[in-house]
């Protein structure tokens, strides 16, 4: 399944829900039993939005935080689930909102390459998934910019008449001589 030409809302769902079915069967089969993973969470994504792609004229990636119990990162998702290209383990500089951090590639073959930038890792400082989710908003909330209030250009008004001359202007014999 190729991305469409313009990413839209519902193929960033599949990607997204593609990423999160992805970290569940992580947390399922390989995870299992590992005192690492904190029992009060579960996989959630968080924020994710369409952002341009790493170089100009490259593909969208969907930006946002991952929330398992063993880590939370922000991870940039390309809108197709391509090769790795051998970026796997490489560290790359990344554009993130209004910030720049440090990402390190990796790849999977349910989702295809994507980019991740620690947060928390382990996470049993968490007691809750509200308590993960409120972080990983506020840290989303701290990178991306808030849009910009329209601005308000300021409307030229007449000065207001004298209130004889108000009145003065309404009656039908204003300005001539009696």
């Amino acid at each position: 399944m190729s991305a469409p030409s313009q990413p839209t809302p519902e193929w960033l769902d599949q990607r997204v829900s593609a990423l999160v079915t992805h970290f569940v069967r992580v947390q399922t089969e390989r995870m299992v039993g590992i005192p690492l993973l904190n029992p009060a969470l579960s996989v959630e994504a968080v924020g994710f939005e369409w952002a341009g792609g790493a170089e100009e004229g490259s593909e969208a990636v969907a930006e946002g935080v991952l929330i398992t119990p063993w880590f939370m990162s922000l991870l940039r998702l390309p809108s197709v689930n391509g090769p790795h290209g051998n970026r796997v383990g490489r560290k790359t500089v990344r554009d993130f909102g209004s910030e720049r951090f440090d990402f390190i590639g990796a790849h999977d073959p349910a989702i295809g390459y994507h980019e991740t930038c620690a947060l928390f890792s382990p996470m049993n400082g968490f007691a809750s998934q509200e308590l993960a989710r409120e972080t990983a908003l506020a840290s989303l909330a701290l990178v991306r910019p808030a849009p910009a209030a329209p601005e308000v250009v300021p409307v030229a008004v007449d000065p207001m008449p004298a209130r004889r001359a108000f009145f003065m202007a309404r009656r039908p014999d204003a300005g001539t001589a009696a």
